[in-house]
């Protein structure tokens, strides 16, 4: 049997996450990562005229910045010797490239390639993940556009209330998904680098190499943050201990915790639904939803949204206490919950995306039962609507009420005791009482006179300004007009990702 099968490995690796995410925080990514860390400090430092920095050194430095398989043996065995990660990887660095053997890590402490690595990989990480939410916005977008118009029951407490439209319930996950997109993109815009800051912060070992030149100092901080690409929204952090704070992590995950309570809702809908029969996620020609009951369908996808999201949900506790728990300018106690938890929420993260993805790509909607489910409740919700119609007739709006309240109960007793359909509306027509609104009830229980606003309000919110324009003057209008007057909410957040969302398929993993 193969050695893998015979190790744990965590379903988020094996199942459920993409292969460029998993390759982010990968011991080959994190450790070559480490070594252009090394590579840049170096370069930084030679640029700024230290002495002892040659071209040689930097040139085999970059040949072997990647590391290769047989390093990771060579590693594991100075580790185990030195008990020490970062030095065993300074060695191994140092055996490929001997001319820089004697400059690797110069003036540096551990923190310098770890928490740089760690930032380096909260940025790009959100980086993957926007892209897939946009993408799954965009999906439910068309779908709400689609079905704008559709009356379907609406629920609160879980019972029947007033209609609203499918598209228009899309909207509420659209709308959660968009609170998402701007927490990630602003927890991304606000990382900054930790930099080059020694020790425990106060950049004294290279104020030392320097000869007391602050600005050399200042100089080699900038520069090797411009080399690590994070000075485009900010500079490095100025204050630091031997970390970056570790409430960093705190903003970062509770971004992604917070998206996971969206999965949770938006799955534990469409798995409602599911039950009710009226709309369902895809579901293949091939698929098994049950090794017993051969003819279930398993909202299996949602239900698997809701775990992963529950346990997205709860990741940045871990973050919380981790901040909390740090002394003065460090405590490494904060060490081994970080190698689990950060990598543990981007790859929950992204497997709820690829979810997610999946499931709004293939909405199989049921018109016919959100019809008879219409049905069965919108007698009762016209009630009022019927009494009007009689007090217009010149009816008491008492006599009304009570002679509707009485076959009302005589309906539900019906629908609730016998098992029966909702018959309101034929004791209606069959009641001398309301003959004078007989012919009006077709269009008093009209379900799209039930539903306000809900087709405007999706395209409102969708579309701007483009959706206040006739049909006709929408159908005429020019692409470049289009573009310009659709400024709704949504596509004014999607607008920066449009050249991925049209192109991106994200690769299902056990979806």
């Amino acid at each position: 049997m193969p050695e893998s099968y015979d190790i744990y490995q965590t379903p988020l690796n094996s199942r459920y996450s993409s292969t460029e995410m998993k390759h982010l925080f990968s011991p080959r990514n994190r450790f070559s990562t480490w070594r252009k860390l090394w590579l840049w400090l170096a370069e930084a430092e030679m640029e700024l005229g230290l002495k002892g920095i040659s071209k040689d050194a930097t040139a085999q430095m970059l040949e072997h910045v990647e590391i290769m398989d047989e390093e990771f043996a060579v590693v594991a065995a100075e580790e185990k010797r030195q008990r020490h990660d970062v030095m065993a990887h300074v060695y191994a660095f140092g055996r490929v490239a001997p001319e820089a053997a004697g400059i690797i890590h110069l003036g540096a402490t551990s923190c310098y390639v770890t928490d740089n690595a760690d930032l380096i990989f909260l940025r790009d990480g959100l980086n993957l993940l926007l892209p897939k939410l946009a993408t799954v916005i965009q999906k439910l977008k068309d779908f709400a556009l689609k079905h704008k118009d559709l009356p379907c029951l609406g629920y609160t407490h879980g019972q029947p209330a007033q209609l609203v439209t499918v598209g228009k319930r899309t909207c509420l996950w659209i709308q959660d998904l968009l609170m998402d997109l701007r927490n990630i993109e602003r927890a991304r815009d606000d990382l900054r680098f930790r930099g080059v800051k020694g020790t425990t912060g106060t950049q004294a070992s290279f104020l030392a190499l320097f000869a007391g030149d602050h600005q050399k100092v200042k100089e080699l901080d900038s520069l090797v943050t411009k080399k690590a690409k994070f000075d485009t929204v900010h500079p490095a952090y100025q204050i630091t201990s031997q970390t970056y704070s570790r409430k960093i992590d705190i903003d970062v995950l509770s971004s992604l915790g917070s998206f996971g309570a969206t999965c949770q809702r938006i799955g534990a809908d469409i798995r409602h639904l599911a039950m009710l029969k009226e709309m369902e996620e895809p579901f293949e020609a091939d698929q098994i939803g049950s090794s017993a009951m051969a003819y279930k369908r398993n909202p299996m996808r949602s239900e698997r949204l809701c775990s992963l999201g529950r346990y997205l949900t709860n990741l940045p506790k871990n973050a919380v206490e981790t901040y909390a728990g740090q002394w003065f300018e460090r405590t490494l106690d904060d060490s081994a919950v970080r190698r689990i938890c950060i990598p543990e929420a981007y790859l929950c993260a992204d497997a709820c995306l690829i979810l997610l993805d999946n499931i709004c790509s293939g909405f199989v909607l049921y018109p016919a039962i959100i019809q008879r489910r219409i049905n069965q409740e919108l007698p009762f919700m016209a009630t009022e609507n019927i009494i009007m119609a009689l007090t217009a007739e010149g009816i008491s709006r008492q006599d009304a009420h009570e002679e509707i309240r009485t076959l009302s109960q005589q309906a539900a007793r019906t629908v609730k005791v016998e098992g029966g359909e909702n018959d309101l509306l034929e004791r209606i027509r069959n009641t001398e009482f309301f003959k004078p609104i007989v012919e009006q009830l077709e269009k008093l229980l009209d379900p799209k006179t039930f539903i306000g606003r809900a087709p405007e309000q999706v395209a409102e919110f969708i579309q701007g300004d483009f959706a206040l324009l006739s049909k006709d003057r929408q159908e005429k209008a020019s692409k470049e007009e289009e573009a310009a007057l659709t400024n709704g909410e949504v596509q004014l957040a999607l607008n920066k990702y449009l050249a991925v969302t049209s192109t991106m398929e994200i690769a299902g993993v056990h979806v």
